[in-house]
């Protein structure tokens, strides 16, 4: 039939147009090869060029999509007319311009070790095209051979290209008409969800469509990232992303005395090789507990999470103004395990992802032995969190992939139907494989359940109270899973000897105008810490200001980690006055482009400029009362400079990639 005939020479040109992209990686390869000489097994480079097809082929279908619909909208064409002779001049013309741009950022990735981005055109925004335009063809006769590599692939496009074929005159009666028409509306309805699923890189709503930091899964270094990925797919994923520009408020060495994330050993303790569990609470804000909220409803409330308000009045360590550094998870995970905030855009959505990073696994497993994993009970792609935790250095990755397979689970009825493994389930699943590990070793697991749409196990209908949100069930479900999980981590040999952390990814819709109607109270969250083997480790400090970046450094230092790191983030349980005094949570608000600032008693918002509000937040919660023009002169300038500091410095770092020490294999 000629609908098939021509869905086969569709396929015959997109082939031809996967196979030129990878002749170019091959190309790009061979051209930076002394990047990568040494470090790379022939098994491990077929594995990056077989995970390239994946970012291949969301590029190619999206610089292709009009050629599918082109050849596949059930209409039909009585003889070769200027629309074919168009679309060949629109293939060639498009993979041309694509595989180009690929080949000539083999010779741009060595000054920046990563795939060129949409940033580029805010570097070389001063540049005139008559300059760029000298530039460009001084680099292309610079190297010929990419340039003639460059017009083969053109030449190769134009010959290998085939239209759709025009139905014979024989064709043309309605007997077979209809047929072409049915077998073209088919294929079409056919190819229009594939084409959907290839552009995202999966089929399931529970996976995110995929960025350039999902490269990360699959290289062992940074710089093996530019081999996974091509620059159109770089190019098309940032091209709605704003440009993360590195502000010049003060002198560098000035900003460092405000604030530096550059942290050095300072006792001389011997460092204790003390497991670490982190626990990572979907959606778990302050609101949901009784323990946080019995000062503010003197009435009582009862809360969602029994388990977690006994272990706080019992045993724990937290505080009363903690905070988060962004609102959604693929936020969280970094501030909570790598001491980074997200400023303009998340790092997992930004060219920053193919930075070099560390964080808690890579400090602890490369420099002190630990074993390490992470752990998240639905798809492994999801989220890009495999992603992530593979560039941050934990050795293994087990989610819903690894439970499956898991013989002494039964992942097809532990499955939500929507999202993940019930976090019941997973967080035994958590368990037993911590008691798996070698000792010392670092765990750390993002909860699930309490996500949309807020479903719980058709065992447990009636069984959790119902609150004003449908999420507050699945806390109190989670809190459960939770008492589950330390009834039988209680059990292990490495319980006693292990510093439990536990927070939330972010806030959620909430009810109580406390958390709702101010941007602050969108920004609390829990941060607990419990080591069952310390009786000092416990708490309620209702004075110190501190946030989720903190959590590493805080981890580190009561470990006595005795080697400098990166961390935006300072030491919760330090003693020291003035350390106490300095401590400070800063956020990024996206809706009006700004940041709010908190310190002592105060709540500044900055605009990025200057600062535009300053609140008494202890005794005005919802930030009604703009008391600016009270705020002692000395103290704004002082809490301004520090803001300024921690802001340049931090886009400083995403810039240059310095949010680490770790660069072994730095081009």
């Amino acid at each position: 039939m000629r609908a098939l005939q021509n869905l086969t020479l569709l396929l015959r040109n997109l082939l031809w147009v996967y196979l030129l992209y990878t002749v170019s990686r091959g190309a790009f390869l061979a051209i930076n090869w002394p990047l990568y000489s040494g470090q790379l097994t022939w098994g491990h480079t077929l594995d990056l060029f077989a995970a390239g097809l994946w970012f291949d082929t969301t590029a190619i279908l999206y610089s292709n999509a009009w050629m599918i619909l082109a050849f596949l909208l059930p209409l039909h064409w009585k003889e070769r007319s200027a629309f074919y002779r168009v679309m060949r001049w629109l293939y060639v013309g498009v993979n041309f311009l694509c595989l180009a741009v690929n080949l000539g950022d083999a010779v741009y990735f060595p000054f920046t070790g990563k795939r060129t981005t949409c940033s580029v055109f805010a570097e070389f925004g001063n540049e005139s095209a008559g300059e760029l335009l000298t530039i460009l063809c001084q680099q292309a006769l610079g190297h010929w051979p990419l340039l003639l590599l460059g017009l083969a692939m053109g030449w190769l496009l134009w010959r290998v290209f085939r239209a759709p074929q025009p139905l014979a005159k024989g064709e043309r009666g309605a007997k077979a008409l209809i047929p072409y028409y049915m077998c073209n509306t088919l294929c079409l309805l056919a190819a229009i969800p594939l084409t959907v699923a290839g552009m995202r890189g999966g089929f399931t709503t529970a996976i995110r469509p995929i960025t350039i930091s999902n490269a990360n899964q699959y290289a062992d270094r940074p710089a093996e990232t530019g081999i996974v990925l091509n620059t159109p797919f770089a190019l098309m994923r940032t091209m709605s992303k704003r440009p993360q520009l590195v502000p010049d408020y003060m002198p560098d060495d000035e900003a460092r005395r405000h604030f530096s994330p550059l942290h050095l050993p300072q006792d001389t303790a011997h460092f204790r090789p003390m497991n670490v569990v982190v626990f990572i609470l979907e959606s778990f804000s302050k609101q949901h507990f009784g323990f946080y909220n019995r000062t503010l409803r003197p009435e009582g409330y009862a809360g969602f999470t029994p388990f977690l308000d006994s272990l706080l009045a019992n045993g724990a360590m937290t505080w009363q103004y903690s905070f988060a550094n962004g609102r959604r998870s693929i936020e969280g995970m970094p501030s909570v395990l790598s001491a980074l905030p997200s400023f303009v855009e998340p790092i997992f959505l930004s060219p920053a992802s193919l930075n070099h990073l560390s964080g808690l696994a890579r400090e602890l497993s490369e420099h002190k032995g630990y074993a390490s994993a992470f752990f998240h009970g639905a798809e492994n792609r999801s989220m890009g969190f495999q992603a992530f935790a593979r560039s941050t250095g934990f050795q293994r990755y087990l989610g819903r992939d690894e439970y499956d397979a898991d013989p002494r689970r039964d992942g097809q009825r532990d499955f939500d139907g929507t999202w993940a493994i019930w976090d019941e389930e997973f967080f035994q699943f958590f368990a037993d494989h911590l008691s798996d590990l070698q000792q010392p070793f670092i765990g750390a697991i993002f909860s699930a359940t309490s996500h949309t749409p807020y479903a719980l196990p058709k065992r447990y209908e009636g069984r959790f109270p119902e609150g004003r949100d449908p999420l507050q069930r699945c806390v109190a479900y989670t809190d459960m899973a939770l008492r589950r999980f330390f009834d039988n981590a209680r059990r292990q040999p490495w319980y006693e000897n292990t510093l439990f952390v536990l927070t939330a990814d972010h806030t959620s819709g909430g009810v109580d105008p406390y958390y709702t109607q101010s941007a602050l109270g969108h920004y609390r969250v829990p941060i607990i810490l419990y080591a069952p083997g310390d009786s000092l480790l416990r708490g309620y400090d209702q004075q110190t200001v501190v946030q989720q970046a903190d959590i590493m450094p805080t981890v580190l230092s009561y470990l006595h980690y005795d080697r400098p790191y990166i961390a935006f983030g300072q030491d919760m349980l330090s003693t020291d006055s003035v350390e106490k005094a300095e401590k400070m949570a800063l956020h990024y608000l996206s809706d009006n482009d700004s940041y709010e600032y908190v310190r002592g008693r105060w709540c500044l918002e900055f605009d990025g400029k200057k600062v535009t509000a300053a609140y008494l937040h202890r005794s005005d919660s919802l930030l009604r009362h703009n008391v600016l023009d009270q705020m002692p002169k000395d103290t704004l300038l002082l809490y301004e400079a520090q803001m300024k500091a921690y802001i340049q410095q931090y886009m400083q770092r995403i810039h240059g990639d310095s949010l680490s020490l770790w660069r072994d294999d730095a081009p």
